[in-house]
């Protein structure tokens, strides 16, 4: 089968960074589903991985985090799909990823595709859906008011793969005012678009910019990106006793400023489920036949940006490169192969 990997970390701009190879079409066991893919996307974990993980000597590395495709067989413990069905999922980091035209992947952190959507469209939503809901519901716990505070959510980063289906979700299944930021005006656009109520500019001390809403001291924060650069920020605007979120990997982050507010601190990884098998896994299956519903229902629409045409190395080093940029809004998505 044809596939995308590499050897050797490399710089993107380098020509072996990613490079276009063959591999054995794997077999079904377990829970497994073989999906043919159809569609892919491309996320910040797909360059961070890139850059720091290996494979054995004279072994490929195949990247990719979030697919959609359609199933072509199954294991023996599989019950949850059968072949022909079309599904969506954001895969396991510590199994080959789905830049390869057939993967394998436990169909517990697999849902249905959502019909309403083109296989491109659906690729963009796996891994930020639930990276976003695991956050705002299971971390920040959104449904639970913090007392004295104004029921209001900052998402930092409102136009990223991330912060694109967290604003759509906190505007559609709750009743805070939901706050973004976006510093050039075509993401601001598209941030007001997906439902902000407020839309507040990240380049500008963002405490000075909420104090400027009147809108009070938000109780929850989630921050997507740069999380260094604003924490002194958060610390200043958010309201006592309020609740702080982020995925991103600082180099260094000083949580002690939060203290003397009472901020609980919580990080997000949507793979820890199935990194860990955790006995709550398939609350990830779950979690994505709930989006599709949404988004057949008209109440979440997909976060595709752009698209980089088919599934080869040398439009997914494109889509690196940009991503390595910090300038991508909403999902990068690749089709075909």
């Amino acid at each position: 089968m044809l596939a995308v990997g590499y050897q050797k970390s490399l710089p993107i701009e380098t020509p072996d960074a990613l490079v276009d190879i063959e591999l054995l079409k794997p077999s079904t066991f377990g829970h497994d589903l073989l999906v043919e893919i159809k569609a892919v996307s491309v996320n910040p974990v797909d360059t961070k991985v890139r850059m720091r993980a290996e494979p054995e000597p004279g072994d490929y590395k195949v990247l990719g985090w979030d697919a959609a495709g359609v199933v072509v067989a199954a294991g023996e413990n599989a019950t949850r799909f059968k072949v022909g069905d079309e599904v969506f999922y954001a895969g396991d980091l510590s199994r080959p990823g789905t830049n390869s035209e057939f993967h394998l992947v436990d169909e517990r952190i697999v849902g249905k595709k959502p019909a309403s959507l083109s296989f491109a469209e659906a690729a963009a939503l796996p891994l930020t859906a639930i990276t976003a809901w695991e956050t705002l519901f299971d971390r920040l716990k959104v449904a639970n008011p913090v007392s004295g505070a104004a029921p209001a959510l900052l998402i930092i980063g409102g136009a990223g793969g991330v912060g694109s289906i967290a604003v759509q979700l906190a505007r559609q299944l709750t009743d805070l005012t939901v706050i973004a930021t976006a510093s050039r005006p075509e993401t601001r656009d598209w941030v007001k678009a997906l439902g902000a109520h407020h839309v507040i500019d990240h380049s500008i001390p963002l405490a000075r910019e909420i104090d400027k809403l009147g809108v009070g001291a938000p109780g929850l924060v989630f921050s997507t990106t740069n999380t260094e650069m604003h924490l002194s920020n958060v610390a200043e605007l958010i309201a006592p006793q309020g609740r702080f979120a982020l995925i991103d990997d600082p180099k260094e982050l000083d949580i002690s400023i939060l203290k003397r507010k009472s901020i609980s601190v919580h990080w997000e990884f949507m793979f820890t489920r199935s990194m860990f098998q955790t006995a709550d896994m398939e609350e990830q299956h779950s979690l994505l036949t709930r989006v599709s519903e949404l988004v057949d229902t008209g109440t979440l629409k997909t976060t595709l940006g752009d698209t980089f045409g088919k599934i080869n190395a040398e439009n997914l080093k494109k889509a690196h490169a940009f991503i390595e940029t910090g300038k991508a809004r909403g999902k990068i998505v690749l089709e075909g192969f």
